[in-house]
């Protein structure tokens, strides 16, 4: 059984807020969506359960299972990078899109979410099966820096600073407890959410 702390309960709360109870609707909400609108939208949601499947094996809902949780991974790892982007051409916001004019107005840091959310998603895949305890040197994402001087989501780099390459990154996380990647992919896909789409009333 994987034991949480506070913090990690604050970050399993927010994704669950703010990424994981939308897609519990979007069956209803892709009802009227076509063309990329639609597309993105079933990626979202593919996504969406797969981070559903890790929330409940790291909060201790569900038993610690190697394979699934590589497979979640990989999953988010293969919708994420590049590919989300490519679904946010400029100005397609027709309803039922959940997306923001905040994305084109911060593209660079929308492009970055996507792309650390693959990082970290692929760092997990490699290290799902560590054999050091869950919450072992595994540092909790709340405030201040991380790893060589990086800083939080959403205002900078993370893991080594502005000259870690991705790759980098990967073999740094790949070293560590497998909650050190699943926590940087879960602050990642609420801090998109928070930034980037509609707020659910």
């Amino acid at each position: 059984m994987i034991r949480t702390t506070n913090k990690l309960n604050l970050i399993l709360g927010a994704v669950l807020l703010t990424g994981i109870s939308g897609y519990a609707v979007n069956a209803f909400a892709h009802g009227g969506a076509t063309g990329i609108v639609k597309e993105r939208m079933d990626l979202m949601s593919n996504i969406g359960k797969a981070q559903k499947t890790l929330v409940a094996m790291f909060s201790g809902k569900e038993p610690y299972n190697i394979q699934k949780v590589q497979q979640a991974a990989k999953a988010i790892e293969s919708h994420a990078g590049d590919r989300i982007p490519k679904l946010f051409p400029k100005g397609s916001t027709k309803m039922p899109s959940e997306a923001l004019p905040a994305i084109w107005e911060n593209w660079s840091e929308f492009q970055k979410l996507s792309q650390d959310l693959a990082i970290y998603a692929g760092a997990l895949a490699i290290n799902a099966g560590n054999k050091k305890g869950m919450m072992e040197n595994s540092t909790m994402m709340g405030s201040g820096t991380m790893m060589g001087g990086g800083t939080m989501m959403g205002g900078g780099t993370m893991m080594g600073g502005s000259g870690t390459s991705a790759k980098e990154q990967v073999e740094m996380l790949s070293a560590m407890p497998p909650m050190a990647s699943f926590q940087r992919l879960a602050q990642t896909c609420t801090a998109c959410h928070t930034k980037f789409r509609l707020k659910k009333k």
